[in-house]
């Protein structure tokens, strides 16, 4: 009951007052009503909560299709409710007669709700009983919000647009950048090789730190997509590189193994401090700068610089399910805002001849293309694109754009098992600095 109710009052906080779960389910700082239960039910509240997040859509319209008339305009307490029986009964392995009888029990204890208690309870039976009717009937509907689908849509088309909201719903796979012998790795820890060059886990669900290699710095956790900008440089022995939003430091790590020698950059003390926490245990080294990368000078200039911006994380669904309901077409504006100042900052920092890797993991152009776009266009005499090679990405072939830039999808990266396919949604390119 505790669980449920913790559930459903979380997915109001992220629904109607746009919050983020990643803070309500931190285990020191959490929500309180997280934090007062035992780590089971925490993990029950977790599962519920991701569930219904990826399927909403879907199990919106699942309750729709139960009702004869729409729930009151009030009735958003009982709503979320229903979400989360509905996500038990629909998606998760959860007895049926156990949602239904806790979520008449909610309705009971919360006098919002209490008159519709006999609603609850006939709906979530008859859900029950025809339930491999009502996903055949929802499984057409894009398990995103439809400002978002639309966007997809108009960017990538409509069939590339529905693969993308298919992929969200598998949760992803850890990845690991290490940082040498991929396949020697992939061996020990049971796991596979990426045409990245990191290590896939084969359906890890554990700690990452009981791991071998953990201890010992041979390895850190990064999403395939995310190992991609620092490559973008090459070889970079003896160059000089500024990490520009570094935290919490793969990038960085990378760029340390690429031969760079690196100043990494973050405006929040702490996210430096977990930074540098990380670099210790990978026994790297960085000059690490407390600073916002739009005011950063320097006397010197540096070689190099990785600019992975802050952003919508809009391709990111499959770690967090949470993110297209908390932001908008509002934040993707004016992130992408923040980002051309950033970035045309950034160029200010790297020598003439020097390069800008641009990055961020939003699936929207207007935070990708469309930044670089403008840019180009408005400094043609000082900034040029460096166009990446496809030939050098043996297996993401289909992530280079014509233009010559990388752009991942979730839906990308097909391989064999479910847990092991896909990619964040990824964008990054490469500019070089004229004079």
């Amino acid at each position: 009951m505790e669980a449920r109710a913790a559930a459903a009052k979380l997915l109001a906080a992220v629904i109607d007052r746009k919050t983020s779960l990643d803070g309500m389910l931190d285990a020191e700082n959490g929500n309180p009503a997280y934090k007062v239960l035992n780590e089971a039910d925490r993990a029950l509240v977790r599962a519920m909560l991701n569930t219904a997040l990826r399927h909403l859509p879907r199990i919106d319209a699942a309750i729709a299709s139960l009702l004869q008339t729409p729930l009151p305009e009030g009735a958003r307490a009982l709503k979320h409710v229903l979400t989360v029986a509905a996500a038990q009964i629909l998606y998760l392995d959860v007895p049926d007669h156990s949602a239904v009888d806790l979520a008449v029990e909610q309705a009971n204890a919360d006098p919002r709700n209490r008159r519709f208690a006999a609603l609850v309870n006939a709906l979530l039976r008859r859900m029950s009983r025809e339930k491999a009717d009502i996903l055949e009937r929802v499984k057409d509907v894009p398990a995103m919000p439809d400002w978002f689908f639309k966007r997809l849509v108009s960017a990538y088309g409509e069939d590339v647009a529905r693969a993308i909201a298919e992929a969200q719903l598998t949760p992803a796979a850890i990845d690991l950048t290490v940082k040498s012998d991929a396949a020697g790795w992939a061996e020990k820890l049971n796991g596979i090789v990426l045409p990245t060059g990191g290590v896939r886990l084969a359906g890890f669900d554990g700690s990452v730190t009981a791991l071998a290699g953990y201890e010992d710095g041979d390895w850190w956790v990064q999403d395939a997509a995310a190992g991609l900008p620092a490559q973008l440089f090459g070889h970079l022995k003896g160059k000089t590189a500024v990490d520009l939003c570094a935290a919490p430091g793969g990038k960085t790590a990378q760029l340390i193994l690429a031969g760079a020698e690196v100043t990494a950059l973050d405006m929040s003390a702490s996210r430096l401090k977990r930074l540098e926490r990380n670099l210790d245990r990978l026994k790297l080294k960085a000059k690490t700068i407390e600073a916002n990368a739009g005011d950063f000078r320097s006397e010197e200039l540096f070689d190099v610089a990785l600019l992975d911006a802050p952003c919508s994380s809009t391709g990111t669904t499959r770690r967090h399910p949470d993110v297209l309901w908390v932001k908008d077409e509002a934040d993707i504006a004016k992130l992408a805002g923040v980002q051309e100042r950033l970035l045309r900052h950034a160029l200010t920092l790297v020598k003439p001849g020097g390069l800008v890797v641009f990055s961020n993991c939003s699936l929207d152009p207007l935070e990708g293309e469309t930044v670089v776009s403008r840019i180009l266009a408005d400094r043609p005499d000082d900034v040029e694109r460096v166009p990446v090679d496809p030939s050098e990405w043996p297996g993401l072939e289909a992530a280079v754009t014509p233009e010559g830039a990388l752009r991942t999808t979730p839906a990308m990266l097909p391989l064999e098992a479910p847990f092991a396919s896909g990619l964040d949604g990824f964008y990054a390119a490469v500019l070089r600095r004229l004079r």
